[in-house]
């Protein structure tokens, strides 16, 4: 058998910088940030009150009134990402080919807001009141369930709950899909949604995020590789895209975006949130996409970071990319889309796959702002602050997620 190709037909994106790929992306180019103060709740009593928060999103631009109303925020994203990404691609699911469309949905965190909602119904003494979409809602499988409804697609369904490499794996879970013949295209939609009162406390409990003498400044909190980092900045949103066997997607005229060559998996069995602080696992990772490319390190030409700006990953991160490029690892650019958009969770690695494979069309690297301070550890070149005009045709996306779970995807330009 002839090995079958894998290629995206399909974007869509909703993020704290657009609600649309174009927006986002445009915002991005400019170093502007999606970053500001937490205006859902009151956030006073935390530490850190910032996030990155979807602005005049309207779940009825992309579903009925009454589905749009049953769904938790996170579920109202990955439809509407992954519905713009199937708009995109033009994917019409003909009858006789429904079990060849497959559907791939990721979180990390699922329904956070219909559950702190429907608790507090229980503890005041209504749970009379709780919704009976309650656990069609907490079971967040049931949103890429939706989608399949939506699209028509009956083919393999998914979904992976991987924490902060989510987004990634599911792309390279359908990227399988597709190789392996069990599908020919994929539907994949990774969404979060939560800046939400439990989740922020939580979070402010362990010190993940940003420190509060950022609260006054939000658009400076993000800040990957600079001395100044004090944890990374949460935020919601999601990215879709249409994964498809090349061949498939030549036959009915698609327009083809990039290749997804190469894909690695690997976790650290270290902690259940710090990373090897020696980039093992990652630096592994990265080898295994980058040999299922059936390319060379010197190859990669780009590298999307996962970047997110707190002590521990950056300079785990910068010590793997060491290892697996050796010294090379200096002459290649390197960026942080978080220092933006903030940490999607479980939509980070689908939504800066997209920016990637913008890179690789428009020849526009984005830059990592608030990089005022390097972190003498964190010495690579981080295309700091503002955009850089460079040709992009093979490039890496990095994803690590909280338990050590890693994901790497090796993607590349192709030239019609």
């Amino acid at each position: 058998m002839d090995k079958r190709r894998v290629v995206i037909t399909g974007l869509g994106a909703v993020t704290p910088l657009g609600l649309n790929v174009d927006e986002s992306w445009k915002s991005l180019c400019k170093g502007k940030s999606g970053i500001g103060h937490i205006d859902r709740f009151d956030a006073s009593s935390l530490r850190c009150q910032i996030a990155g928060m979807v602005s005049g999103f309207d779940p009825l631009n992309y579903l009925d009134k009454k589905t749009a109303r049953r769904l938790d925020r996170m579920g109202q994203f990955l439809l509407a990402a992954g519905l713009m990404a199937v708009k995109d691609a033009q994917l019409e699911v003909k009858k006789g080919e429904e079990y060849r469309v497959g559907t791939v949905g990721a979180s990390a965190l699922g329904a956070a807001e219909t559950f702190e909602r429907s608790h507090l119904l229980v503890l005041s003494g209504y749970p009379q009141k709780v919704s009976p979409f309650f656990i069609v809602n907490v079971a967040a499988n049931t949103m890429v369930g939706e989608l399949a409804i939506l699209s028509g697609a009956r083919g393999p369904q998914y979904f992976l709950q991987e924490a902060c490499a989510a987004g990634t794996k599911a792309i390279g879970t359908a990227a399988r899909l597709v190789k392996w013949d069990l599908a020919d295209a994929v539907i994949v939609s990774a969404a979060e949604a939560g800046i939400t009162q439990t989740i922020m406390a939580g979070l402010d409990k362990i010190n993940a995020l940003a420190d509060s003498k950022w609260n006054e400044h939000p658009e400076k909190a993000s800040r990957p590789f600079d001395k100044d980092r004090s944890g990374f900045v949460a935020s919601e949103g999601a990215g879709a895209l249409v994964v498809e066997e090349y061949a498939h997607a030549l036959k009915r005229g698609a327009h083809i975006y990039a290749e997804v060559s190469g894909f690695g998996a690997t976790c650290d069995a270290h902690h259940v949130t710090a990373p090897d602080p020696e980039g093992r696992g990652a630096a592994h990772c990265m080898r295994l996409a980058i040999e299922d490319a059936d390319l060379s390190p010197e190859e990669i030409e780009y590298i999307n970071a996962h970047g997110t700006s707190t002590p521990a990953n950056d300079v785990m991160e910068t010590k793997a990319i060491k290892e697996v490029l050796q010294g090379y690892a200096y002459k290649v650019p390197i960026s942080s889309n978080k220092s933006m958009i903030g940490h999607l969770w479980g939509a980070a690695g689908a939504v800066e796959v997209i920016f990637t494979i913008k890179t690789m069309i428009t020849g526009i690297i984005p830059p990592t702002i608030n990089l005022e301070h390097p972190d003498p550890s964190c010495d690579l070149d981080y295309v700091p602050n503002e955009a850089r005009r460079a040709q992009v045709h093979t490039a890496l996306k990095n994803s690590f997620g909280f338990g050590g779970i890693n994901g790497c995807l090796v993607l590349k330009k192709v030239d019609d």
